[in-house]
C-alpha cells in the first residue's frame, strides 16, 4: 500500500501546501524566535542555509513532508508542519514538528489545522497510525494533543539534542479507531 499525501490539503480557514522556497525565509525568521522554539530541536542561531538545507532533504525524501500552513483568504503563511517515517507497510507517519509562528500563535489555528490533517491521514489515506512528540514540559501542547484525543505513550529520554543539551520527549499517538470513534 502506497502512503502517500495530497500536495494541498484544505479547512475552514486553512491551506497546507507544500512548502515553497520563498517560505524559508520566513521558517528561518520564526525558528530565529526564542520564546517560540523553545520546546523544539532547532538550535539558537539557526541559519536560512540550515532551513533551506533541511527543507530540501525532506521534500526529497520517499517517507517525508515539508509543508506550509497558510491563510485561505490571504494566502499568507502562517506556520510549518514536518512530516517523516510515512511507512507504507505499517500505514503509520509522525508529525514530527507543527507551529504556528508569529502573532498568529494562540487563535486556533494548530487546533484546526491537525484536526484538518487527522481527518486527511485518517479518512483519505486510510492510516492505522498517527504518532507526534513534545518536549517534557511543554504543558500547552500536551493539552491540546489530549484535546484532540492522542493517547500518551510514554517518554523517549534524551530522544533529542538543542544547543548541545539533551532532552526528554513524551510520545503520543492516535490509531485510526480513536479517530472514528470521535470525529466520525
Amino acid at each position: 500500500m502506497k502512503v502517500s499525501m495530497k500536495s494541498t490539503i484544505i479547512t475552514e480557514n486553512f491551506i497546507i501546501r507544500d512548502a515553497e522556497f520563498g517560505d524559508y525565509e520566513l521558517f528561518t525568521e520564526w525558528e530565529r524566535d526564542r520564546e517560540m522554539v523553545k520546546y523544539f530541536a532547532i538550535d539558537e542561531g539557526r541559519t536560512y542555509e540550515q532551513v533551506v538545507t533541511e527543507g530540501f532533504e525532506l521534500r526529497n525524501g520517499s517517507y517525508s513532508r515539508d509543508m506550509t500552513i497558510t491563510d485561505k483568504n490571504t494566502k499568507e503563511p502562517l506556520g510549518r508542519i514536518i512530516i517523516t517515517r510515512m511507512e507504507p507497510h505499517y500505514r503509520s507517519l509522525d508529525i514530527t514538528k507543527i507551529y504556528v509562528g508569529g502573532s498568529n500563535r494562540g487563535r486556533g489555528v494548530g487546533t484546526e489545522v491537525l484536526l484538518g490533517l487527522l481527518k486527511h491521514f485518517f479518512e483519505e489515506m486510510k492510516l492505522e497510525r498517527v504518532t507526534l512528540d513534545y518536549f517534557t514540559g511543554n504543558a500547552k501542547a500536551a493539552k491540546l494533543y489530549r484535546k484532540l484525543g492522542f493517547v500518551d505513550e510514554g517518554v523517549a529520554r534524551n530522544a533529542c539534542i538543542k544547543d548541545g543539551v539533551y532532552y526528554d520527549l513524551n510520545l503520543m499517538s492516535m490509531l485510526s479507531e480513536e479517530y472514528f470513534k470521535l470525529y466520525t
